[in-house]
């Protein structure tokens, strides 16, 4: 029973991989210690930022994403996930590289809205400049109508509540961070978004479901859940 081994790519950043290992944990059928999951983490914090490389204004985080994918390898992980959803542009890059399955969070969260929200018609994604850049939610949710920020409030609201001076990746969970994440989200229900998804592990830490009228949808919520389901990924 819950012998396989779960590795966590992480380290971008730092407080959002050791949330995905809680949301792992939380989401383990346990009643003792010996039930849980041996979980091998790699948070490799100088992986290089996801959103500058992708924007053409950083150098490319591949080389030591599979360094750390290379480290789960090596400890015979059955399976990985990526606690960051913009450096899912570059999964298929890093899989060609290990022989374990990355679980890729688009797909997961793809499945998990089909099947408990079939009717909404339009999501709305808070996430990184660079995840919106990639259109990769676009790419997995084509038969939606997905709705992001103005490029104002992108910048202003969503982007400074996330690298801002006082912004989560400094360490703020809560005040200005979570004003302008419900700011944004604000913006999103006003043109007609119906579920809003939290499209960058580091807002999953400050805006949280009760804040607002609407389902929030965490995907690392769901990849916990589905990396710890009994028949997913089992060894051989």
């Amino acid at each position: 029973m819950n012998d396989k081994i779960i590795g966590i790519l992480g380290g971008m950043g730092p407080e959002a991989t050791a949330e995905c290992y809680m949301k792992i944990i939380r989401a383990t059928n346990a009643s003792k210690d010996q039930e849980h999951y041996r979980v091998i983490i790699d948070s490799n914090a100088k992986i290089p930022d996801r959103t500058e490389a992708i924007s053409g204004k950083g150098e490319n985080p591949v080389p030591e994403m599979v360094h750390a994918a290379k480290n789960l390898e090596k400890l015979d992980v059955d399976v990985a996930c990526i606690p960051c959803m913009t450096a899912h542009y570059f999964i298929e890059e890093v899989q060609k590289s290990v022989s374990f399955p990355l679980l890729n969070a688009f797909l997961e969260l793809k499945k998990f809205i089909q099947d408990h929200y079939p009717t909404v018609p339009k999501i709305g994604v808070l996430a990184t400049t660079g995840t919106l850049e990639t259109g990769l939610f676009q790419k997995y949710f084509d038969h939606l109508e997905v709705i992001a920020p103005t490029p104002y409030t992108q910048n202003e609201k969503v982007m400074r509540a996330i690298y801002g001076e006082n912004g989560i990746k400094s360490g703020n969970t809560d005040g200005e961070p979570l004003q302008l994440l419900k700011d944004a989200s604000q913006e999103l229900l006003d043109n007609g978004a119906e579920l809003i998804i939290s499209g960058c592990t580091e807002i999953g830490l400050v805006l949280k479901p009760y804040h607002l009228p609407v389902p929030l949808i965490d995907p690392m919520e769901v990849v916990a859940n589905v990396v710890v389901k009994e028949t997913v990924y089992q060894k051989s």
